[in-house]
């Protein structure tokens, strides 16, 4: 039960910091220089350059694709087991990309179940890392208020089996030497 609570307590703190993220910076009002499919192209791009800077490299396919009436959340679902022992180290890559990328650490939370790390770039978008049940990480970028468009599936491969047709992805069940090991 008190596990259930910590989830739905980091849920709750990722929608809110999701609508402040777009509503404080932007007012709601509709960035005219980029569409939904050009804001999901640079969430693709700043989740790109993100699993590029985790090594070793972690297993990664893509979660879903939502739109709201003027924004685009694009997610990756890793595969790889991080470890209770490395799950520091990982929110800590990310952490330091994050940071060496100009992006604001909005909050970090530190609970032992469901650590997580919330930023915003520079131009807006809302960036997050959950880890959730089984060391499972979740990224998920959230674009600020731009004009509506229709938005194509991510184009990216991912460098596992894809479970595009899958109702609900599986809890990571690839092993790393580093990243699912039992010692920090």
């Amino acid at each position: 039960m008190r596990r259930q609570i910590r989830i739905l307590m980091v849920l709750l703190l990722l929608a809110s910091l999701s609508a402040c993220a777009k509503g404080a910076i932007y007012s709601n009002e509709r960035r005219s220089d980029m569409d939904m499919q050009e804001a999901a192209e640079h969430a693709d791009g700043i989740l790109d350059a993100l699993l590029q800077e985790i090594h070793p490299q972690v297993q990664w396919t893509h979660g879903p694709t939502t739109t709201g009436s003027c924004d685009v959340t694009r997610r990756r679902t890793v595969m790889t087991i991080v470890s209770a022992e490395r799950r520091g180290s990982f929110l800590g890559v990310v952490d330091r990309f994050w940071r060496k990328s100009g992006y604001r650490i909005k909050a970090i939370n530190n609970d032992p179940d469901v650590p997580a790390i919330f930023a915003q770039t520079q131009d807006g978008f809302g960036v997050s890392l959950i880890i959730g049940g089984e060391g499972q990480a979740f990224f998920e970028v959230d674009s600020p208020c731009v004009q509506e468009s229709e938005v194509a599936d991510p184009i990216a491969k991912p460098n596992g089996p894809s479970y595009a047709d899958v109702e609900i992805i599986p809890r990571p069940n690839v092993r790393s030497d580093f990243w699912s090991a039992g010692a920090p």
